[in-house]
């Protein structure tokens, strides 16, 4: 056979086994790309990749279909946290606050989850905060949330302005008077002087939303604080009707009504107080001194014996 005929018929054998390969190949490729669009994993994965690498744009896409799907634990939470982040790159507060919201459904102990929750929050909170400010700084929204600021850092007197200023803009302004009297008992050292200016915004707080209950308990401290326990029962009874949870309101209540004798009438207020809050100990000692008034002495002991028990100091560790 001449030389030529050989080679040519190694050449097209090479040829054919090259478009073979090339076409197996093609098939595999095109698998996997099929594969990875339709694996929540993969996709997933694709996704982690593409953010690592700053990639945010192309990224969000990929890991909101996929991140929730994806059937592995580890890429899940994962892919979720990087949700979380490109979406806050990308100022998507959608994108952003659906990620945390199943991320904490589904990894509620995790502390990747919770410190990406803390920051995330605060960015948020920060940003809708500078957009108040830009958009509507003179705005009782904006005077209020600047008070706030303000008490947290214990600058009371310039928080008491910015309440004062949104008074005189509008009067009427439901929970202002409220946050003001607040502030007022808040101050170092307020005085009785201060106390009475404080009881004056709380009843005007009141003529503006009668159904503020913690208005109604402020003042029935207050009557508590002067043995004024007509008043103090009053004012805790109706916080107490107005907020069916509220169970320092029932605590108050309770304890008026023993300082004014009507152990009787103080047991309901307080067996509800002790089912309220029944790690406070105040609770169980009104409430057993209300029981012992009565004649109840096995219930008084049992209640007497919890409030030692929650009060009395554990002992030190005994070195060896």
């Amino acid at each position: 056979m001449p030389a030529p005929f050989l080679m040519s018929r190694v050449v097209s054998q090479v040829l054919a086994l090259s478009l073979s390969l090339s076409m197996c190949s093609g098939t595999s490729t095109a698998q996997a790309a099929k594969q990875t669009a339709t694996d929540p994993s993969a996709l997933a994965e694709k996704g982690i990749h593409l953010a690592e690498s700053g990639r945010c744009t192309e990224a969000l896409p990929i890991l909101k279909k996929s991140a929730p799907h994806a059937p592995d634990k580890a890429v899940k939470l994962k892919a979720g946290l990087a949700t979380v982040s490109c979406a806050m790159t990308a100022d998507n507060v959608d994108a952003a606050l659906g990620a945390l919201q199943w991320l904490n459904r589904e990894f509620p102990s995790d502390p990747d989850v919770l410190y990406a929750s803390t920051h995330a929050f605060s960015d948020l909170s920060t940003r809708a905060a500078q957009e108040l400010g830009r958009t509507a700084p003179q705005s009782s929204q904006a005077h209020e949330l600047n008070a706030e600021s303000l008490e947290v850092q214990g600058k009371w007197d310039q928080a008491q302005k910015e309440y004062e200023t949104i008074l005189q803009q509008n009067p009427s302004v439901p929970g202002i008077h409220f946050r003001l009297g607040r502030l007022l008992l808040s101050k170092p050292n307020p005085g009785p002087d201060m106390a009475e200016q404080a009881k004056k915004e709380f009843e005007a707080e009141l003529k503006i939303d009668p159904n503020n209950a913690g208005a109604e308990y402020v003042l029935g401290e207050l009557a508590r604080e002067n043995q004024q326990w007509e008043d103090a029962i009053q004012h805790f009874g109706r916080a107490a009707n107005l907020d069916a949870a509220f169970g320092a309101a029932y605590l108050g209540l309770g304890q008026s009504l023993i300082s004014t004798r009507k152990y009787s009438e103080a047991i309901a207020p307080l067996e509800i107080a002790v089912k309220l809050e029944p790690e406070n100990p105040a609770t169980h000692y009104n409430l057993a001194t209300a029981y012992s008034r009565t004649g109840r002495k096995q219930d008084a002991d049992k209640e007497f014996a919890i409030h030692r028990q929650m009060t009395q100091k554990q002992p030190q560790d005994t070195p060896q």
